[in-house]
């Protein structure tokens, strides 16, 4: 009901302005120690790629992309947070406005573009917290580095952030950077992946600390694509895959107000195209490969189905856009109550 009565002055605002004003209000909340007693974590341990999470549900990163407010999140009853994208050098971002509501679908369009204040600013706000919780760290690259050097920037993300994260994701799925998707393709991901698995060995070496990768994959993938994609993540041993990001469809939302801006499409209408693709991955990859899955869980049956569909745990944020934060515990109550053994054969 409280989070109900904010939505209608934030959906006033201009959605970019309306995330940043309940962020802060999130972290001012946190430091007045009001939000540990509105929520708590409920406790539904789930064992994931060799680390042991809350409960299997996590907020999806673009909620905080510079690791500004992981702690105040942490406390709103979520398993994990994941932060980011973060990139190797700060960046602005695609030109304002770059964030569409479209309310009647429950979904919104972005065309942020790795908006963030880069790896360092992350990485010494993650240095002067004490995050109990698990903490996964997005990486990506610049938007002016070449597609042949992307490589580079998540190197140097990977090298950055190693010490301080519980595990890390690699975005290579979001339509708003020119070419990245491109990082999908067989000869471009076998280069990327090799890479970022020799550094992870030598890191691992260097810290003596095994932190896990995953991979962040379209919605958007063909039939024939997501079997090559699997190989690849199999061969250069990451630990999970993320099905998936934003659309670049417009299913569910044709002849709405903003349905043809150009960005991603998330929330509500993304759920079949996603929860397709995290049943495509689960049948070709080996369970030792962890699925998340993401995409259009706005009620705690959508969170459901995908652990039905094979996900281990599953993330939202436009979800939290619409519902506030009574989703974690609906979605976790659902989760509790689920049947066992429901995943296909």
């Amino acid at each position: 009901m409280l989070y109900k009565l904010a939505q209608k002055v934030l959906f006033a605002t201009d959605p970019e302005f309306a995330h940043d004003l309940s962020m802060e209000g999130l972290r001012l909340g946190h430091r007045l120690r009001a939000t540990q007693f509105l929520f708590k974590v409920i406790r539904q341990p789930v064992q994931c790629m060799g680390l042991e999470f809350p409960n299997p549900v996590g907020v999806a990163p673009g909620l905080d992309k510079n690791g500004d407010y992981f702690e105040a999140l942490g406390e709103l009853g979520f398993g994990f947070v994941e932060v980011g994208t973060v990139t190797p050098r700060p960046q602005p971002g695609n030109p304002k406005p770059r964030i569409f509501r479209l309310p009647e679908a429950s979904a919104m369009i972005n065309r942020l573009g790795f908006n963030n204040k880069g790896v360092d600013h992350l990485v010494n706000q993650v240095k002067k917290h004490h995050f109990k919780g698990v903490l996964g760290i997005n990486i990506g690259k610049n938007a002016d580095t070449p597609i042949e050097n992307a490589a580079d920037d998540y190197l140097c993300c990977l090298e950055k952030v190693y010490p301080y994260a519980d595990y890390i994701t690699a975005n290579i799925s979001s339509p708003n950077t020119k070419n990245l998707r491109d990082l999908q393709a067989e000869e471009q991901l076998d280069h990327l992946l090799g890479k970022l698995d020799q550094r992870r060995q030598e890191l691992s070496d260097q810290y003596d600390r095994y932190v896990p990768l995953a991979v962040k994959v379209a919605p958007d993938l063909d039939d024939d694509t997501i079997p090559i994609i699997a190989e690849v993540i199999c061969r250069h041993h990451m630990d999970a895959m993320i099905a998936g990001n934003t659309t670049i469809g417009r299913e569910g939302v044709q002849g709405m107000k903003h349905a043809e801006e150009a960005g991603g499409l998330s929330g509500a209408p993304l759920k079949p195209k996603a929860d397709k693709v995290l049943a495509a991955l689960r049948k070709v990859l080996p369970d030792k490969v962890a699925l998340i899955g993401v995409g259009g869980i706005t009620t705690g049956q959508d969170a459901v189905d995908k652990l039905d569909l094979g996900a281990d745990l599953v993330q939202f944020y436009t979800g939290m856009i619409y519902r506030g934060p009574e989703l974690v515990s609906e979605c976790l109550k659902a989760i509790k109550n689920r049947k066992p053994d429901s995943r296909p054969e």
